[in-house]
């Protein structure tokens, strides 16, 4: 291959590098009205009567808009395919808040002066309710935190809102009670995982405007577009025709603008006024009012063999998706399916799990989407059976991992037809050095260094679910148009699927144009979430060149016929990427000359669209090691070596593959050891900049050592799968065992705080 596996440059690279004008923000109208909202103070309450005559009459204020203003119609804010698992549980205002930080009122001024001022001025009466903050608590509460009777579920995935259900299922295979039974040595913990934040470069913002044909143009920083306008048309009861929804350059999604979280107030403001409008979150509402992790609290029950053969697995979770649904009944089916499957041993397995209202900020997606909750507690679980054993991790893992050709009943049933997560795991404990290591190495001075170790597997797309679509067209010059419908918010697929492209087609990069995503000129496309762009996106990519290069195999036969009179078919060319041959006369055809033949008289044009959807998820793997160094007297935890090999199948570009890997273990390490979520008695957030909430730095990650050992997945584009979210997850894990073999303490709460450990040590 000429350019897949290649480490080519981002096609945006020079733009972000050099500044230009390519996000949102840069590109909304001068115009715009400044949009935003007033939030509630109270976890849990009724307004009961709101005053804005005085808000109206600040100087600039051009609307005031409250409960009783808006559509009354519930929907989702949750980016999916229709129809949508997660619950229609919002209104754009809702008479009912039920966290703070829920909006209250819209409103759009002149300038961001004057719509501060009119936010202090508006009187609001709230009868205040009691409050369920405890996720533990939620599951059929007398309180209810929707308990209006137009509160509806589209899917069957075990919803009752007078339950405070947003989810429960059970799964399983083989008889679990009885395999325990002959189980000689047994683990069973719980682990909790608090909710942490995206912390994305660029909050969220969206600009809205009215076209010359009385359309809703918007252009917000999402991973969605094509969710986006059914969510709009959802929330403000107008046809999806009426609505365009278009992306500009994105400063970082992680899952995030997987859901509509700004879009829907600037839209409606638009909507009802005709004029342009801009809502940009600042940091403080990006942490008080978004999308964060779910906080779960996972159980796992692992027993095995005496010689270390695993052979049940049981996994129960308990998931707070806070005030409303989004992306609640599916995150958490990865916390299982995404974590029992790394074990190809087990005879028996189950897994069952319960999705809860609570009166803190809904939660949403985030990079890993379960799997990282559900993989920190497994893994700890294993990592701890290891301990019983008194058996190297490594060594456990490789009596147990599962192995290319291995049916996962846990995967939904699915066959890891491509996979080395053997060969990771083993690579990884070598370039950590870790027989030398283990489990650790007293360095005086109350200074010890240890080593931990974890396994990870995600997805590529939902199967059976996920469209991803393109457009490729020969242009009259002799390059290529190629339009996508998913979403580039740094990660490059605009630049991977352009390899694609230019290897179907023997061409450069620079011969191919991308454009995407908008509602009006792409193709349809889920999105860019659950990992399914290089592996669902790509495949369509090297499904629409390969039909576009049949089109103009054709087409050049036709013009050597009518030029030369030659007796040619397509099939009988040679193509090298510039020119069509007839190996028997030396005659040829150009792109150019295709191109411009196809303006001229032409019955067809040099344009292809394929969709592809796969029934399958091949699922990447990866393997991570750390080595840290702990002080006992204060707790702390440097980070010195991180070493991670990833399956990704065949890796388009190394650079790009890399920094993704790298991104991924630094959010991993932030999750492990400093990110952590919190809340006072009366539901009010502690955590609302980065100031109170620690996100790691340059001087947090230690050396990262990351390389690749590619599987090739048959169903994939060129054999690639996926890497974006698998990246997240094997941190944790193995942080926290790390920290054990520190200390001998196991810590089963993320993060696991200097505080934490010094306290541990103290009462040891």
């Amino acid at each position: 291959m000429q350019v897949v596996g290649q480490p080519v440059m981002k096609k945006d690279a020079m733009a972000l590098v050099t500044g230009k004008p390519v996000f949102t923000q840069d590109v909304a109208p001068a115009d715009c009205l400044v949009v935003k909202v007033l939030r509630s103070p109270h976890a849990n309450a009724n307004i009961l009567s709101i005053k804005t005559d005085a808000a109206k009459k600040v100087p600039g204020i051009e609307a005031v808009y409250t409960w009783e203003d808006v559509p009354t119609q519930r929907f989702t804010m949750a980016g999916q395919t229709y129809p949508e698992p997660s619950p229609y549980d919002r209104q754009i205002l809702d008479q009912h808040v039920r966290y703070v930080g829920d909006p209250v009122a819209i409103v759009a001024g002149e300038n961001e002066e004057c719509v501060d001022k009119a936010l202090k001025i508006i009187k609001v009466q709230y009868e205040v309710l009691p409050a369920i903050l405890d996720f533990h608590k939620a599951k059929d509460n007398e309180i209810l935190v929707h308990p209006e009777e137009n509160w509806k579920a589209l899917c069957p995935v075990g919803a009752d809102n007078k339950r405070n259900l947003v989810a429960t299922g059970t799964s399983g295979y083989g008889d679990v009670e009885a395999v325990f039974k002959d189980c000689e040595v047994m683990v069973e913990e719980t682990y909790h995982v608090k909710a942490d934040q995206q912390a994305m470069m660029e909050t969220f913002r969206t600009c809205c405007f009215m076209d010359a044909y009385g359309r809703l143009n918007v252009v917000s920083s999402t991973q969605i577009v094509f969710h986006v306008r059914r969510i709009l048309s959802n929330a403000l009861g107008i046809p999806k025709s009426k609505i365009r929804v278009s992306k500009p350059r994105i400063g970082g999604g992680f899952g995030a603008k997987q859901s509509v979280v700004a879009e829907v107030f600037p839209a409606f403001v638009t909507w009802k006024t005709g004029r342009p409008s801009k809502m940009i979150f600042s940091r403080t509402e990006s942490q008080t009012a978004s999308t964060p992790r779910h906080e779960m609290e996972v159980s796992v029950r692992v027993g095995a063999t005496k010689d270390g053969i695993i052979q049940a697995i049981d996994v129960y979770t308990l998931s707070n998706t806070g005030a409303y649904g989004e992306h609640g009944p599916t995150t958490v089916g990865l916390s299982g399916h995404k974590s029992i499957p790394l074990y190809g041993t087990p005879r028996a397995y189950r897994f069952a799990y319960d999705v809860v209202y609570t009166n803190v900020m809904s939660a949403g997606a985030y990079r890993g989407y379960g799997a990282t909750q559900g993989i920190f507690a497994v893994e700890s679980a294993v990592n701890q059976l290891a301990e019983k054993l008194h058996m190297d991790p490594v060594e456990l893992r490789l009596k147990n991992v599962v192995r290319q050709g291995d049916v996962m009943p846990a995967y939904y049933g699915e066959t890891a037809a491509s996979c080395t997560l053997d060969q990771c795991l083993m690579r990884t404990a070598e370039m950590i050095g870790w027989k030398e290591k283990f489990p650790c190495r007293d360095m005086g001075n109350g200074k010890v260094r240890s080593v931990g170790i974890a396994m990870a597997m995600q997805g590529s797309g939902i199967s059976g679910v996920d469209v991803g679509s393109a457009s490729i067209k020969l242009n009259e010059d002799g390059y290529y148009t190629l339009t996508i419908g998913a979403a580039d918010m740094g990660t490059g697929c605009d630049t991977i699927l352009a390899q694609m492209a230019a290897e179907c087609l023997d061409c450069s990069t620079d011969q191919i144009t991308v454009y995407g995503a908008d509602t009006d000129a792409s193709p349809y496309d889920s999105g860019s979430y659950a990992s399914s762009t290089t592996y669902v996106t790509g495949k369509a990519v090297e499904r629409a060149c390969g039909k576009l290069l049949e089109k103009m195999e054709d087409k050049a036969a036709e013009l050597l016929r009518a030029r030369y009179a030659a007796d040619v078919s397509g099939a009988e060319l040679e193509f090298d990427g510039t020119r069509f041959l007839d190996p028997a006369t030396g005659e040829s055809v150009t792109l150019t000359d295709l191109g411009t033949a196809s303006m001229c008289g032409s019955q067809e044009a040099l344009q292809v669209t394929e969709t592809h959807s796969s029934p399958v998820s091949p699922p990447p793997f990866m393997a991570g090691a750390v080595e840290i160094e702990l002080d006992k007297e204060t707790g702390h935890v440097e980070i010195l070596d991180y070493a991670a090999v990833v399956d990704c199948g065949t890796v388009i570009n190394p650079n790009l593959a890399r920094v993704q890997t790298e991104g991924g273990i630094v959010q991993g390490i932030g999750m492990a050891l400093y990110e952590n979520v919190q809340y006072d008695k009366k539901g009010h957030m502690m955590n609302n900049s980065f100031m109170q909430y620690k996100i790691p730095t340059r001087l947090d990650m230690g050396r990262l050592q990351v390389e690749f050992e590619s599987s090739y997945e048959p169903t994939g584009p060129f054999g690639a799968k996926s890497i974006g979210e698998i990246v997240i997850n094997t941190p944790s894990p193995a942080i926290a065992h790390a920290i054990a073999n520190a200390t001998g303490l196991w810590f089963k709460e993320l993060p696991i705080t200097s505080e934490k450990i010094a306290m541990g040590l103290l009462k040891k």
